[in-house]
């Protein structure tokens, strides 16, 4: 089959002939007909995360966003079947440990980051293999295109989950989403859906302009602010009742705690970076003062994934619009470059692999 290989950190990806997987006992090989192209890839090409121990070594497949349909699975697998059509989340858990047998499987204490850990090769491939497939595949609503529900496998649901689940996002209440990459945006429309008002933040007018259509009320371009958080709060009026850091950067995340109302909270998505290594210094006396929640969001249960149906079901949601463009496998080089100057909008997906 044909692959996207790491060769070398911030290089282009080699394109080439491997052999395809076959499932373990436990596992399912699933055909791509999409998969995202994300932030998150760039990061692993360009050799970040080791201090998460997440660095994937040179020679492997990326690519965590993956959707298509099921051609093989494991002797020991039930009620995933050949045929399926199925989104995989990026975090697969063991369906074991503590958290899992709890529902919370995204939080696996042996958790396998697809495409980024060596026994997991990803999916800027033709094929790629899903261990414990009856806990990490999720089967998708007929009709549904898996262009558009490539986001599904990390982007989208975890904005879902960071503002569903994690945070408590009322009617009429006010979020604040700094950065409008991907998850960013996943996080307007999300928000929206939930009867929030939005405020986007963002360097970019093109970034802005698209937040806009997918539900913000307002926007801040930070490039023209001195006060990124004071202007925030300008905006809307008062402090936000919940605010998102979508990028990963020091000053994405303090803007964002800054932003707050008192008993505000802040939701961190976004990932850092080789300057910040997961440290990232906070205004803490503000936080206590104010008694600010900092909450973190990672992935989504799969056992969770029907909540986000029913809404695209009701034209709640439609993760299709933060779908930008769609490419072949060849030109992944070519948008992950384009991440170091944050010069994708919305979400890049693969959908031609041959």
């Amino acid at each position: 089959m044909r692959a996207a290989l790491l060769e070398e950190y911030g290089e282009p990806l080699s394109i080439e002939d491997v052999d395809a997987p076959n499932p373990d006992a436990d596992g399912a090989v699933v055909s791509l007909e999409a998969c995202g192209i994300c932030r998150s890839d760039w990061h692993g090409w360009q050799g970040d995360w080791d201090w998460l121990g997440l660095k994937p070594p040179e020679g492997h497949i990326l690519g965590h966003e993956p959707a298509g349909e099921v051609i093989a699975v494991g002797d020991d697998v039930a009620g995933v079947d050949e045929g399926d059509h199925v989104a995989v989340p990026f975090n697969l858990g063991d369906g074991t440990c503590y958290e899992c047998q709890r529902g919370r499987s995204n939080i696996c204490e042996n958790v396998t980051p697809l495409g980024f850990a060596e026994v997991a090769p990803g999916a800027f491939a033709e094929e790629v293999h899903v261990p414990v497939a009856n806990q990490n595949t999720v089967k998708l609503p007929d009709g549904v295109s898996s262009v558009d529900v490539a986001g599904l496998g990390c982007r989208f649901m975890t904005a879902f989950h960071g503002l569903a689940h994690r945070a408590d996002v009322d009617a009429g209440d006010w979020v604040a989403v700094h950065g409008c990459g991907g998850v960013g945006l996943s996080a307007v429309h999300i928000a929206d859906a939930l009867g929030a008002n939005v405020v986007a933040v963002d360097l970019t007018d093109e970034k802005l302009e698209r937040a806009r259509d997918l539900g913000a009320d307002e926007v801040v371009n930070a490039a023209d602010a001195d006060d990124t958080p004071g202007a925030v709060q300008s905006t809307i009026g008062r402090g936000a009742d919940v605010s998102v850091d979508a990028l990963g950067i020091a000053e994405t995340c303090r803007n964002s705690v800054l932003s707050l109302k008192r008993r505000g909270q802040h939701v961190q998505i976004g990932l850092t970076t080789q300057e910040e290594q997961g440290m990232v210094s906070l205004p803490t006396d503000v936080m206590v003062a104010q008694e600010i929640e900092f909450l973190g969001s990672h992935g989504m249960q799969p056992t969770r994934y029907d909540e986000i149906f029913r809404m695209v079901e009701r034209d709640k949601l439609d993760p299709s619009k933060v779908v930008s463009e769609t490419v072949a496998l060849d030109d992944v080089s070519d948008r992950l470059d384009a991440m170091s100057d944050y010069g994708t909008v919305g979400i890049p997906v693969i959908d031609t692999f041959a």
